[in-house]
């Protein structure tokens, strides 16, 4: 009798998947606990594997929107799985195990939806990994070859019979296409994570008075400590001395000391936090991630910084999941690693605030003495909820951040 495979349930507040990437083909035989498909929800994307082994009848489609529990395959047990050599299964699960680790989820859904084979591609990731661009790339190449991108036969026979002036070009000039030979338009279903994210956005516009106030920071301090650390450092702790580190340390002291930015109302009450777990937004393949770094408060540089390395390999690895997101008192992005000048970043709900770092640029600054001096600057942004905390306090709050990354002594100080 077939073995029904569902969508199992991954976390109190999802009710539904979307099927990312079927790793098998519907008529395979599969084995006990391999990996079947990769389940997208709004915060992480989750493997599914085979409970039992037996031939596999896929009923969900890639891009099909499903309910936790609903049936999305069958697994019949009574059909035998090809006897194989110890030696030759350990060489295949060795290469699909390769195989699955150098292909990510979104690389894998590209292949299904192109047809291209990712493993023809040289890669150009961490380890020679074939990442998205790649795959985009490729795409777009196969779409401009000669093979695809050939005049039609009426095109051919208008160029060939028009007449030719003095002036006009022995052949038609074409305007460039930016994919493909032709003007199209494709389809394609929004994953869960976007749709989530673009809900939470519409969600913080629509329910909270949000407004930015802006800052400037000089960052000569803070560049001179980590270069003349950096090497210590990473000797002590392997991993590089970031900026993020003393962002978070200054922001904890900031928070502490204007706690309603590190509160949140709840409808007529509002709950205030005596701890700080951030959420720092970090850009992945699949969208916008806040992985939370909890208890911030009570870390060191170091130990920030040994921890968003952590979330950030998580995040490489596919590897996220629903508790990592889950939470965070305040929010730190940082645009300027794209090369953001200035933004207004928008609160991620139901937090009060969240801070924006950018780009540091060399700009002259006329110092106390009167002279002009070109130093690195960044610009600050604090978006708030202007229900929960005043103009007064937020302005404050981004001048103590201000003060403490311009003369980090403060922090080790506490004044």
């Amino acid at each position: 009798m077939p073995v029904e495979v569902k969508v199992p349930s991954v976390g109190e507040s999802i009710k539904e998947g979307m099927i990312g990437t079927w790793r098998k083909a519907s008529g395979d035989l599969v084995q006990r606990d391999e990996v079947l498909l990769d389940l997208e929800t709004d915060k992480a994307s989750v493997e599914i594997v085979a409970e039992v082994s037996g031939k596999l009848e896929i009923l969900a489609k890639v891009g099909q929107v499903v309910k936790i529990g609903e049936v999305i395959a069958n697994i019949d047990p009574s059909a035998s799985m090809p006897a194989q050599t110890p030696t030759a299964a350990k060489e295949s699960n060795a290469a699909s195990t390769a195989k699955e680790a150098d292909n990510g989820p979104a690389v894998r859904r590209m292949a299904a939806e192109t047809g291209i084979d990712p493993n023809t591609l040289e890669g150009s990731g961490k380890d020679q990994r074939v990442t998205k661009g790649d795959m985009i790339h490729a795409q777009e190449k196969a779409a401009t070859s000669p093979q695809t991108s050939k005049a039609s036969p009426a095109q051919s026979s208008s160029a060939q019979s028009a007449p030719k002036g003095k002036n006009e070009p022995s052949a038609p000039v074409e305007l460039p296409k930016l994919s493909g030979s032709a003007r199209e338009d494709s389809r394609k279903p929004m994953s869960m994570m976007r749709r989530r994210i673009a809900e939470r956005l519409v969600q913080s516009q629509n329910t909270a008075a949000i407004l930015t106030t802006f800052n400037e920071l000089d960052m000569t301090a803070v560049t001179e400590l980590r270069k003349r650390y950096a090497d210590k450092f990473q000797e002590k702790y392997n991993i590089k001395l970031g900026f993020m580190g003393f962002f978070i340390k200054a922001a904890v002291d900031a928070l502490q000391t204007y706690p309603e930015i590190n509160a949140f109302i709840d409808g007529n009450d509002v709950i205030y936090h005596n701890y700080c777990d951030f959420s720092v937004a970090v850009s992945t393949e699949k969208g916008l991630l806040t992985p939370v770094i909890r208890d911030c408060d009570k870390m060191s540089i170091a130990g920030i910084e040994l921890a968003i390395a952590a979330m950030a390999k998580k995040a490489r690895d596919n590897k996220i999941s629903i508790d990592d997101l889950t939470g965070g008192t305040f929010t730190i992005s940082n645009g300027g690693i794209f090369g953001s000048l200035m933004s207004t970043p928008i609160i991620n709900p139901p937090q009060t605030a969240i801070l924006g770092m950018h780009k540091t640029m060399l700009r002259p600054i006329v110092m106390p003495d009167g002279k002009i001096e070109a130093r690195p600057m960044m610009y600050l942004a604090l978006s708030y909820d202007h229900r929960m905390v005043d103009g007064k306090e937020a302005v404050q709050f981004l001048v103590r951040i201000k003060e403490n990354l311009e003369d980090p002594a403060r922090l080790l100080l506490g004044v």
